[in-house]
């Protein structure tokens, strides 16, 4: 990874979180200039090697040329800026049925349908649920889950993503 100085006159190398806020930066400026929503980014190691995924949607749904241009066009960037001691695949693509949630927006604008949030610790003893977004609020979301309301701490998500989603036009 790339480092940073240290008070010390040392380097670092960055967290994972400081990575992928470098990327988002870039991938932010790109999206947006092709009218791209960057809904999602992830960094890990798989059996292959360290992967950085993307995922990206648009007004009537994101094509493979959409996400085609959008990995050219980063990946130059960030052979240039990111700086790795590492080798990295870069991937594009849609969010799927099952997309990713990662800001706040998400929880709001997604509300009313299934949702699956894993936490980092338990909440009411344990760390996988699944039911109905019923939206965000003072920086918790809200789910409904078999008639009950659970509310979860939006700083204490791992992971989020809807559930068997079928679009914003239902089709």
């Amino acid at each position: 990874m790339k480092k940073q100085k240290s008070e010390t006159g040392y380097t670092k190398p960055l967290t994972r979180e400081e990575l992928i806020a470098k990327i988002k930066e870039f991938a932010d400026t790109i999206c947006e200039s092709k009218g791209i929503e960057l809904v999602h980014i992830e960094y890990q190691r798989e059996t292959g090697g360290r992967v950085i995924r993307l995922y990206v949607d648009k007004q009537g749904g994101v094509t493979l040329k959409d996400c085609a241009w959008v990995s050219h066009q980063l990946s130059d960037i960030l052979d240039i800026n990111l700086d790795t001691d590492w080798p990295y695949s870069l991937e594009v693509s849609s969010p799927g049925a099952n997309r990713p949630l990662g800001k706040p927006e998400d929880f709001k604008r997604f509300k009313g349908n299934t949702a699956t949030v894993r936490t980092i610790v338990p909440v009411e003893g344990q760390k996988n649920f699944k039911g109905v977004l019923l939206g965000f609020n003072d920086g918790f979301v809200k789910l409904k889950i078999n008639d009950k309301m659970v509310a979860i701490s939006y700083k204490e998500i791992a992971k989020a993503r809807l559930f068997n989603y079928n679009g914003e036009n239902g089709c």
